[in-house]
């Protein structure tokens, strides 16, 4: 009996030894040192990629998009449709969840895609908008906005200059960039929002795009917070 408590006690003696050890080298030693080589060596990364404007106030991230819309008319009604300022480069689509889902507008709680396939709402194999709420709908009417929105009096958006990322959200429905082409089909709308020369907003865009990472790896892209911040301080100077 004698040596059976004795027993037992020495393993609750070594458990708690061991558990004492492994807390200390787990959950103190390791969390510092991954947190001071972060800091030391990628310390913009391990604070959230944070961006500031030229005052210095932080302002976003370069990881998560966000919306550029105008103010609603009656913030109270969760019914009435956002509406894009169209004084700003405008990010991809994020309704990646669906339209009963939380996160329709960059909201943060979750992410995630459509999970549906290129032919959801197609008729005969051709996309239709027949089917209401299916991504072949959504497609064509984010289409549709895109063209009409960027349209200025002097430019014409054609059907086929209208790249896939204007109309589709992301897998994540977070993305912070959109490709070259959809920044510059907004070019000529943004230059005329904000009485500026084509050109200049041409030059803005080309400074603002990013090749592959490493030369080889994602495509080319423009991160549109980035260049909004670009924007709003060429437009008062």
């Amino acid at each position: 009996m004698n040596n059976s408590v004795g027993n037992t006690a020495r393993l609750i003696g070594a458990g708690l030894r061991a558990l004492l050890v492994l807390t200390v080298i787990c959950g103190v030693l390791y969390p510092l040192a991954v947190t001071g080589i972060a800091q030391a060596l990628f310390n913009d990364q391990a604070n959230g990629s944070e961006i500031k404007d030229k005052s210095g106030q932080v302002v976003g991230s370069s990881l998560i998009g966000q919306t550029y819309n105008l103010p609603k008319q009656n913030p109270d009604d969760p019914e009435e449709a956002a509406k894009p300022d169209l004084k700003w480069f405008q990010p991809r689509p994020s309704n990646g969840l669906g339209s009963n889902s939380v996160n329709t507008q960059y909201a943060l709680i979750l992410s995630g895609a459509t999970n549906r396939s290129a032919d959801n709402g197609a008729k005969d194999g051709k996309c239709t908008d027949e089917v209401e709420g299916s991504l072949c709908s959504q497609v064509i009417a984010a289409k549709e906005a895109v063209i009409a929105d960027n349209s200025t009096a002097g430019h014409q958006i054609k059907p086929e200059d209208v790249p896939a990322d204007a109309v589709t959200s992301s897998g994540s429905g977070l993305d912070p960039n959109i490709s070259p082409e959809y920044a510059k089909l907004q070019v000529h709308r943004v230059a005329e929002q904000n009485k500026l020369d084509v050109k200049q907003v041409e030059k803005l865009v080309a400074d603002h795009t990013q090749g592959r990472t490493l030369g080889f790896m994602g495509e080319p892209r423009v991160n549109v917070l980035e260049l909004n911040i670009a924007l709003k301080a060429l437009s008062k100077s």
